[in-house]
């Protein structure tokens, strides 16, 4: 088992672990919850395997489905983001995506930012629409997903920043 592998395997537990004991007990206003286990699929390698990743996003995505009961939405929306990843690569970091050069964990700089926004958005707004599975709730469905959406990215950076390797 080489290295890249062992680094996913246990970043995937991990953070499933810390989104099940700690986040999933995080109710702000009764409707916003932060949803930081999607960083596994944020930070999985760029040259990674991408049939690994979809793989990995659906179980990732189950397990959540499982202990929250919710009927697939997770696994779905996991889906959906590990599918736009590279489309999200692509807009976020132009070229230098195509040399495979970056690294989500590095400094935040505005295109990891808007990378890892993107990601946080797509993910959110196809987990609650189909939680809602009505467009009637449209405004219900942006608010939850904006407001989801910024305590994730908060979370998300904290998370990176309390992970990454120290270069110093």
């Amino acid at each position: 088992m080489n290295s890249t592998l062992l680094v996913n395997v246990s970043r995937f537990i991990l953070l499933l672990a810390i989104q099940i004991i700690i986040f999933n007990n995080m109710n702000f206003l009764g409707f916003i919850i932060p949803l930081p286990y999607i960083l596994f699929i944020i930070l999985y390698p760029v040259n990674g395997n991408k049939s690994g990743l979809l793989f990995a996003s659906f179980l990732l995505g189950l397990t959540m489905d499982i202990f929250l009961n919710s009927g697939g939405v997770h696994a779905t929306a996991c889906l959906v983001l590990a599918y736009m990843r590279p489309s999200i690569f692509k807009f976020s970091f132009g070229v230098s995506y195509e040399y495979q050069t970056i690294k989500i964990n590095d400094v935040l700089t505005p295109e990891r930012f808007s990378f890892i926004f993107l990601s946080v958005i797509i993910h959110h707004i196809t987990m609650f629409l189909l939680e809602a599975f009505q467009v009637s709730f449209f405004l219900d469905i942006l608010i939850r997903t904006l407001l989801s959406a910024v305590f994730t990215i908060i979370s998300c950076i904290i998370i990176i920043y309390i992970i990454k390797p120290n270069k110093r």
